[in-house]
């Protein structure tokens, strides 16, 4: 089906109007940052020292205060503390499980809120972020997709999440610290919290690059995974503009069923989604693409399906991350029974592909997969309401 409307759907993005008063600088792009300083007043000649300077206190040892930044003249910390802001998302709430994961309830901009998770692991910790308020896609299995999209948060909203997280696990150096100094607690970010993010895609980008700045945050585009149901006209320019990994919610081996999981499936289906997705590790010389796919009991977890998957993905490097479903109040499904979902492992494993089953974590906090839906928007459909919605 041709798409007429633009997929980024940038009017959702508030502010609409810039605030009066300060400048916020979080999520600015070097270059706006450039363009922000020269019209504030900076020398056009000194600028781009400045963008450095000031890039490597906020990005690289996290500090907020412009009086703080000690290599800049004090009068110029002045002028900049007068005009401008260094400010993140606030934490509301932290909830911590029985297995270290952390959940974050964060409040934005409108006085709107969402969830951040960290997954600490014995060789990585990852940070799972999100791009909106809610989600336009109503994916029948995923508690977020429940909650209306309320809408695109900003490039500084994204960024800001990784910096509280930093913030609360301590993880900023000290200014003048080598690099490399501490371990990375947060060392992999995935773009898999509330929102679809290629439907706010400059904002993911713009986040992203600070992200991936070698003079800041400086993650690896290969240690950030960004997980999309299938926008397939933005996927190419993933690849072009981020680079980063690709996950894909797959879920289903038929369009008949994928229609009722991720109904995104209806727009562009099965077919036209893998077809994009050959090209994907070709055009950001990308390693495998994870096919993320959920096991509902009765529903996607026959060997039939098992086996179909392995014939449709034929030709990708991938690997297939197979999800126990997490429970949610009022959902449909239930979570395949264990040994089907290691019959299902199998026989993706013996087609020479690896399929790894990810363990639930935070599970006791709501904060496993799919199970994300900030605290604000309290609307609950019934268990009849979504049986009779995905035809159950």
């Amino acid at each position: 089906m041709t798409q007429t409307a633009p997929i980024t759907q940038d009017v959702l993005t508030i502010p609409r109007k810039l605030p009066e008063g300060p400048v916020n600088l979080v999520g600015l792009t070097r270059d706006t940052l450039r363009e922000v300083l020269i019209a504030h007043g900076t020398p056009e000649k000194q600028a781009k020292m400045r963008v450095n300077q000031i890039w490597q206190w906020i990005y690289q040892w996290g500090v907020r205060d412009f009086h703080a930044m000690t290599n800049l003249a004090k009068a110029y910390r002045a002028e900049l503390a007068e005009k401008f802001v260094v400010a993140i998302p606030e934490v509301v709430s932290k909830q911590v499980s029985a297995d270290g994961t952390r959940k974050y309830l964060v409040r934005i901009a409108g006085g709107h809120e969402v969830e951040v998770v960290y997954i600490p692991e014995t060789d990585r910790g990852t940070l799972c972020i999100s791009s909106q308020v809610g989600c336009t896609l109503t994916c029948s299995f995923c508690h977020t997709g429940t909650q209306k999209l309320v809408r695109n948060l900003t490039a500084g909203e994204i960024i800001g999440q990784v910096m509280l997280a930093r913030d609360d696990l301590n993880e900023w150096p000290k200014p003048g610290e080598p690099a490399g100094e501490r371990p990375r607690l947060i060392s992999n970010i995935v773009l898999m919290g509330m929102g679809e993010p290629l439907y706010n895609f400059d904002n993911v980008r713009d986040a992203m690059k600070i992200a991936m700045d070698g003079e800041g945050i400086s993650l690896s585009r290969r240690r950030i995974t960004l997980s999309t149901s299938g926008v397939v006209p933005e996927i190419a320019k993933t690849a072009e503009e981020i680079g980063c990994l690709l996950a894909v919610s797959f879920h289903a081996t038929t369009d008949e069923v994928r229609d009722t999981l991720v109904p995104i499936n209806k727009k562009w289906n099965i077919a036209t989604l893998l077809e994009t997705l050959r090209d994907y590790p070709r055009l950001s010389n990308s390693e495998r693409i994870t096919f993320e796919y959920v096991m509902l009991k009765g529903v996607n977890d026959s060997d039939a399906d098992a086996r179909r998957l392995v014939q449709l993905i034929k030709g990708i490097p991938a690997k297939i991350n197979l999800i126990p479903f997490n429970e949610w109040p009022g959902s449909p499904y239930q979570r395949s029974d264990w040994e089907r979902i290691e019959r299902f492992a199998d026989i993706i494993y013996k087609a020479g592909y690896a399929s790894p089953i990810r363990t639930p974590r935070g599970e006791d906090i709501m904060a496993a997969c799919g199970q994300l839906k900030s605290a604000t928007e309290r609307a609950r459909k019934s268990r009849a309401q979504i049986e009779a919605e995905v035809g159950h």
